[in-house]
Parts: C-alpha cells; structure tokens; sequence
C-alpha cells in the first residue's frame, strides 16, 4: 500500500466512524429525515466493509450511497445565504458529509499509481462538452429572464414583482435577498450566473490556470478542489431535483397529479413556472455533470517518468 493510498483510508475510515455514529444517532433522535439519517449510516457501514476487505468495487457503491446522501446540499446553502437559515441543521449536516463522503471514497477507490505524480498541461473539453456547457448556460435564460422580470417589477405567469415581493418577506427571506430584490437583482439569477461561470471554467483551460485577469493569480495552478467542490454540490443536488421536478411536472400535465398554486393565482401558473425551473435545474445539472466529469479526468495527476 502506497503511503497516499494508507492516508485516503485513514481518511476514509475517520469518516465512516464519525459519520456512522452521527448518522446513528440522528435516527434514533429523529433529528432530520429519518431516511437520510438511515441511510448515510448505512453508506458508513459499506464504506468501512470495503475497506476491511480492500474492495474498490466496494468502495464505489459507497460513494454511490454517501453521494445520494448529499442530495439537497446546495439547496442549504442557498437557504444559508438567503434565508433566515436552513430548515432542518441536522440534515443539512447529513447532507455535508454525504457529499464530503462521496468525495473521499472516490478518491480512495482510485487504482494507486507508484512514482511522482505531476499535473497535465491545461486543456480544454471536447466538442461534446463544450456543446453540453452551451445547452446548461442556455436552459438557465428563461428562468433568468423570468426572475429578473419580477424583480424589475413586471408580471409573469399573472404574478407582478410586487406580489413576488410580498411572497418572499411571508416566506422568511432574508434582508439580503428582500434588499436585492429592491433593487432589481434577484438572487437565484446571479447565483446561475455564478453556475454558469464555474461551467466555463470546468471546460476551458483557464479553470486549470489562472489567466491573466486574476492580476496577481495570474499563471498558478488552480486547485483542483476550488471548481470541483461547487460543482460536486451543484451535480448532487441539480441532477436528482431537476429530474425528480421535471418527472412530477409531466404527471401533472398530463393530469395525473396536482400542483397547489401557491404563491400563484391558479395551479396553471404555478406549473408553468414550475416547468422553467425544474428544466433549468435538469439541463444545467446534466450539463455541469458532463463538464465536472470532464475536467476530473482531464486534470488528474500523471505518473512522471518511464
């Protein structure tokens, strides 16, 4: 066992003995949900089982688990930022060290490689990734363009922005979010805009060096872990509640469920907003999965020498 291979375990195995006891606990207590609780306990219990018997194929449907667990974790975040606060700490707890889990058994499940490791020239993705970054910052303009309507004070899906307003102080937001929204910026819109930025950076080679705007940043290596860690989170929780959301909204159109209208005047206004964001999320979470992908493989370390 190479010595980085014995410290990812090490790593791995601190995680799954904190991680078990907190997710444990959480189920027996009933603090967050119980599934979540439950299951990243059990992500814990494959992690360790894979480690004993030194089992990558193991380890891989641990990171599964513990990935699956770390659904929501951007959601929490925004709340964070926005909000008063997240709705339930002890799940936004789960969710970090799902993510955090998913992280480091991937990284312990890697084949190891001996001799010095040395990172590749910057390159940029290919043609089908670049095609997929330009479909996930375009799925993002119908939604961009809806939330900066109401935020300059115009009307979409028969709501104004003054109505939108009212929605968000009756929702708890924060004074950030209501203070922005005063002045004609909403803050899910420049959060895409961040999305779509990091999207960029994930296929181009300036998200692996430091290009010449960054000023005193300027041709240093990027690590790996500044675009990568938001773009896990993004993938973990865009992907499955895009698609999840997009699932629902076809039952509903198709009238097989219902959608309550909400902050909306009728249940067809809500579906119709329904249907931008949930297509904005699924598109820009698959895209940012292709680019996140990508970039993982394109900046992996090379083995130097013969």
């Amino acid at each position: 066992m190479t010595p980085n291979s014995a410290n990812s375990s090490a790593a791995c195995g601190f995680w799954a003995a904190g991680t078990s006891i907190l997710a444990l606990g959480a189920g027996l207590l009933g603090a967050g949900p119980p599934l979540l609780a439950w299951g990243l306990a059990g992500a814990a219990a494959v992690a360790v089982a894979g480690l004993a018997m030194r089992r990558r194929a193991v380890l891989w449907v641990a990171c599964g688990l513990s990935a699956a667990a770390g659904f929501g974790l951007l959601m929490d975040v925004v709340a964070l930022l926005f909000a008063q606060g997240v709705d339930d700490w002890a799940a936004a707890v789960l969710h970090a060290l799902g993510l955090l889990g998913a992280v480091l058994l991937a990284g312990a499940a890697r084949p190891r490689r001996t001799g010095p490791v040395v990172a590749p020239a910057p390159t940029a993705a290919s043609r089908r990734v670049h095609l997929a970054a330009y479909g996930g910052a375009f799925a993002f303009v119908p939604y961009a363009v809806m939330k900066v309507t109401w935020a300059l004070g115009g009307t979409f899906a028969g709501t104004g922005g003054e109505e939108m307003l009212a929605a968000y102080e009756r929702n708890g937001a924060s004074g950030l979010w209501l203070t922005l929204a005063r002045w004609g910026l909403d803050g899910t819109a420049l959060l895409a805009a961040l999305g779509v930025f990091l999207l960029f950076g994930l296929v181009r080679p300036w998200g692996q060096v430091f290009p010449r705007w960054t000023l005193v940043l300027r041709g240093r290596r990027v690590p790996r872990w500044l675009p990568l860690g938001p773009a896990l989170i993004g993938v973990g929780t865009l992907v499955p509640y895009g698609l999840f959301g997009v699932g629902y909204l076809t039952l509903a159109s198709a009238g097989v469920v219902s959608v309550r209208a909400g902050d909306f005047h009728s249940s067809a206004d809500a579906v119709l907003v329904g249907w931008i964001g949930f297509s904005a999320f699924a598109g820009y979470g698959l895209a940012l999965l292709a680019a996140t992908r990508s970039y993982w493989l394109r900046t992996r370390g090379v083995t130097a020498g013969p």
